[in-house]
């Protein structure tokens, strides 16, 4: 039996069940009212089994885990690049939104079992060659492969899938103009390298063993420059092209300036400390902490220069700038210690 309501009037009609949402988000396990409901499928599906069976590979102790890692990431980057795919379709079928494109952290997500399985092709090509897996050499073939899988996958996943162009992401062409602005992002290299000192000297004190450098020293001239070429011409291409123009243009354009800023330099420090390992469990999470520190002042350096320049080649020209002159101190210091 129905209660009137006090003032007399005629309830409103209600329906027996809440209504379900039209197109329901990523984390919603239906298939009802989405647009792309075979990505959706096949994303989940193969994330978790291509997930899984990384885990049990990483745990196992006998050789043929290989084939089980290498298996589950190609069924784990398969999930992920359709994951990233349908949730762009599902965004733009939405809309409401300034940026509907798969997301920064999905895309960097399909990243990462792609560059590894890369990496792991090109370490079997240059253990065949005789070249050693942890020199230079190595470094700089790995860090290249990476940015060809971040500009591929920016280029699949929202390019084309008409998220943002090129354009929009502010990464033109080589001209004069473009080289003026690297020039005046170099500029920035050393007043940030000095801001970034006293952090360096904070973390320090809590922190007695500082994170290793991803291109340590190698004590010779060759090496040097190969790390050079690595650390400040390759890598930052390939970051800058994921962390300032995409990550940084799409949440800019949600979130506004000062949140898409934050985000995106969190985001780039956090990226930079995914790999970091100790003799401990404590010093690992230690050296992590201090590296993840160390990179914020530098991080909103570069997008800063990025919003206000409106081009990644000032960003890229401190990011390289930067790079080059810690490549270069560290071999300085390296050479100074006797024995080294």
């Amino acid at each position: 039996m129905t209660v009137p309501p006090a003032d007399g009037h005629d309830p409103p009609d209600r329906p027996d069940r809440p209504e379900r949402p039209e197109r329901p988000g990523v984390s919603t396990f239906t298939i009802e009212g989405r647009s792309a409901p075979g990505l959706f499928v096949v994303g989940w599906l193969a994330t978790l089994v291509g997930l899984g069976a990384v885990v049990v590979a990483l745990m196992a102790a006998e050789r043929p885990a290989v084939i089980l890692l290498v298996g589950g990431l190609i069924v784990l980057s398969v999930g992920l690049v359709a994951g990233a795919g349908g949730q762009a379709i599902e965004r733009r079928a939405r809309g409401g939104r300034n940026y509907v494109g798969p997301s920064p952290f999905l895309v960097f997500a399909a990243a990462i079992p792609i560059s590894s399985l890369f990496g792991i092709g090109a370490g079997v090509a240059l253990v065949a060659l005789g070249v050693p897996i942890d020199g230079p050499i190595a470094a700089l073939l790995s860090v290249s492969l990476q940015a060809i899988v971040y500009a591929g996958l920016i280029r699949l996943l929202v390019v084309d899938g008409g998220s943002l162009s090129w354009a929009d992401m502010r990464i033109t062409r080589p001209t004069s103009i473009a080289a003026m602005e690297f020039v005046l992002g170099a500029g920035w290299a050393l007043p940030v390298i000095i801001a970034t000192l006293p952090v360096a000297v904070l973390i320090s004190q809590f922190v007695p063993s500082p994170p290793p450098s991803p291109l340590p020293a190698t004590g010779n001239l060759g090496g040097l420059l190969l790390h050079l070429l690595a650390g400040a011409i390759v890598a930052p291409l390939g970051e800058e092209v994921l962390f300032r123009g995409f990550a940084t243009t799409a949440w800019v354009r949600d979130m506004g300036v000062t949140r898409g800023l934050v985000r995106a330099a969190l985001f780039f420090a956090v990226a930079h400390v995914l790999t970091i390992s100790g003799v401990s469990a404590g010093q690992a999470i230690g050296a992590a902490i201090a590296a993840f520190i160390g990179r914020i002042p530098v991080a909103l350096a570069l997008g800063y220069l990025f919003i206000r320049r409106e081009t990644i080649w000032a960003p890229l020209g401190l990011h390289a700038a930067f790079n080059a002159l810690l490549l270069i101190f560290q071999e300085v210091a390296a050479r100074s210690v006797p024995g080294v």
